[in-house]
């Protein structure tokens, strides 16, 4: 070790807002959920090959996801608003119908993932926003 060079700090972020690393792993983290739900026979709103192509097209955005293509983004954002929309509605009229008693694991993975996808929408939602406000300077 060298005492007379000072400690290397590292660069603070370059790109501020960007929260792509977050989105991608919580995209991957939903296609994970939703292949475990439909395996263990949770009546989720799309068919089982629905479910699988969705999962598919979420790992797919998840792995194009980088902070130079604004486009992937607004696909992540569309993505995520779908799946929150998709699955809070299950969720909530599970839960408003009672079924949650009959069947709490459908309920449950669509909570999760109506859960999931709002997190994913807003981490998304701040990334684009930093990139707009980027392009303004």
């Amino acid at each position: 070790m060298d005492y007379d060079t000072p400690p290397r700090v590292p660069p603070l972020r370059e790109i501020p807002h960007y929260h792509g690393d977050a989105v991608r792993a919580l995209l991957v983290v939903m296609a994970v959920v939703l292949i475990v739900g439909t395996g263990m026979g949770a009546e989720l709103p799309l068919a089982a090959l629905g479910s699988v192509a969705f999962a598919v097209v979420l790992v797919l955005a998840a792995g194009i996801t980088n902070p130079v293509q604004r486009w992937i983004h607004w696909l992540n954002a569309a993505l995520a608003g779908i799946g929150a929309a998709l699955f809070g509605n299950s969720a909530v009229s599970w839960y408003r119908t009672g079924q949650v008693v009959g069947d709490p694991t459908s309920f449950v993975f669509a909570l999760a993932l109506a859960l999931i996808s709002l997190v994913t929408l807003y981490l998304t939602t701040r990334t684009i926003r930093g990139m707009m406000l980027r392009e303004s300077r």
